[in-house]
């Protein structure tokens, strides 16, 4: 199957890549076999990017590869050594693309000028080691947070020309023809009907202003409902300043004229809406045969008396597309004078609200508590839940914001379902450990290896000061022998 060229609406899959593992891992070296917590963070997951290149006018790369991968990020390791972060994945887009996302048909951006960009699949944060989890209360943890999965999202792309002026009309009025005589493109002309199947573009220079025009493929009555090819262009034209209807003088179609194909294009127009604060201009076109001349001063006055400007033009002959190209850059150079200065780009740092209760939602479904909230579901994912000391960590975590609290006033008991998220959530038996105390809690999450190791030390401290001790006792009762042996010594010479 052949794959067209011109592409200016697809569907594409993104995929954001997975954050690392953080690492428990403890410092170890001669005579110090448990030296503190050293695993390092796992790295950040790349993230799917869509920036816009205007050398580009066509999407047909994402109609042949429809979906993309950021690469994940690299898990952390011993000695402090962080994972590195996976690469982002920038994928070029035409200027003027749409971006929607596909299940919810939210916009999510509209893509105009060089260098803009969107992320459309954020990667996933890296988990921290347990390096980075030490703290006053806990010294020593045995264990580090998973790092978080990569956005997926479906999202639709729509390109919309950037144009200041669209050419429209029937098949074959001439507007790739009016095109390639006003500027330097080279459209595809022939003398048969739908022969453009692709918008073009072309640019032209009127006195001090330069500006686009776009030939949009031809149009026929019912386009806005699905007839001909119009249907898939009409989109082109919405950034249009301005409007030019080309009408074919010369044609010899039963049923047509130029005041008919002007009433027809306007319904579709209508029918697509958005477009009627547009100015028009009317071209009636090929005037250079002797009947389209006379057919185009018949109906010229009727078009004027419709408060619309009449150009009549050949292009093959370039007569009257002078005045028409300056007529056009009038209209153009109004709407940019009318337009607000683009504003500075400036970066505005917003930090997020203090915690609070807003951060999360406790609902009573059925038997189930269920809690939702972007933190709490986010500490989940974090989790190993086949270390008991990480979740004894995130229930440490969860307490902090104020779940228990909320959970005890709400009257939850002892024993009942706890789900934290939706579909996939993670269900917890209740289990309120505030009569614990903090002194216990605190001890939550914490290497027990190194409590272990607390009695060795003090016995082995205990032997060494009962050595010293013993040995010092032993240095004194020798001296005290050998003074009453001197002792002996003087008396039995005196006597």
């Amino acid at each position: 199957m052949a794959i067209p060229s011109f592409v200016d609406r697809v569907t594409l899959h993104v995929y954001g890549g997975n954050g690392g593992h953080g690492v428990a891992s403890v410092h170890r070296e001669k005579f110090k076999p448990l030296g503190g917590p050293d695993g390092g963070n796992g790295g950040d997951g790349g993230s799917v990017i869509l920036r816009v290149d205007s050398s580009l006018t066509t999407l047909v790369d994402y109609h042949r590869q429809s979906h993309r991968r950021a690469s994940n990020g690299v898990p952390g390791k011993g000695d402090h050594s962080n994972g590195a972060n996976g690469e982002d994945v920038v994928l070029p887009v035409p200027d003027g693309t749409v971006v929607t996302d596909a299940e919810t048909g939210e916009r999510l951006a509209d893509l105009t000028g060089e260098g803009t960009e969107v992320v459309v699949a954020q990667g996933g944060r890296g988990g921290l080691g347990n390096a980075a989890l030490a703290s006053a209360a806990r010294k020593a943890p045995g264990f580090a947070l998973l790092g978080e999965e990569g956005e997926e999202r479906t999202v639709t792309l729509e390109l919309k020309v950037v144009a200041d002026v669209g050419l429209v009309g029937f098949p074959s009025a001439g507007k790739s023809s009016l095109v390639a005589a006003i500027s330097r493109a080279r459209p595809k002309i022939a003398d048969y009907p739908f022969t453009t199947l692709v918008p073009n573009l072309g640019v032209v220079v009127a006195g001090n202003v330069t500006y686009t025009v776009a030939d949009v493929p031809g149009l026929i009555e019912g386009a806005s409902e699905g007839r001909g090819l119009g249907h898939d262009f009409l989109r082109h034209i919405e950034r249009c300043a301005a409007l030019v209807h080309v009408i074919d003088c010369a044609t010899f179609e039963p049923g047509r004229d130029p005041l008919t194909d002007l009433d027809v294009i306007e319904a579709e127009l209508a029918a697509h809406g958005g477009l009627e604060d547009r100015p028009r201009l009317v071209v009636l076109n090929k005037i250079d045969i002797p009947d389209a001349r006379d057919l185009a001063d018949l109906v010229a006055a009727d078009v004027a008396a419709r408060g619309l400007r009449v150009f009549q033009v050949s292009t093959k002959s370039h007569e009257g597309l002078q005045a028409l190209t300056f007529a056009m850059a009038e209209i153009v150079a109004a709407r940019r004078a009318s337009m607000p200065p683009p504003a500075p780009v400036r970066v505005v740092l917003r930090p997020r609200p203090v915690a609070g209760k807003d951060e999360f939602t406790i609902e009573r479904e059925g038997d189930v508590w269920r809690v939702r909230g972007d933190k709490p579901e986010r500490w989940v994912r974090q989790t190993d839940f086949n270390n008991a000391e990480a979740v004894g960590y995130l229930a440490d975590r969860l307490n902090r914001i104020g779940i228990e609290l909320n959970l005890l006033d709400l009257g939850a008991r002892a024993g009942d379902a706890v789900a934290v998220g939706g579909e996939d959530a993670v269900v917890f038996d209740f289990a309120p450990q505030l009569e614990v105390g903090a002194e216990i809690l605190s001890r939550r999450g914490e290497d027990q290896r190194f409590e272990e190791e607390r009695p060795a030390v003090q016995r082995r401290r205990a032997k060494d000061r009962a050595y010293h001790e013993n040995d010092a006792f032993d240095q004194a009762a020798l001296l005290a022998q050998s003074a009453d042996q001197d002792a002996e010594e003087v008396t039995g010479r005196n006597g």
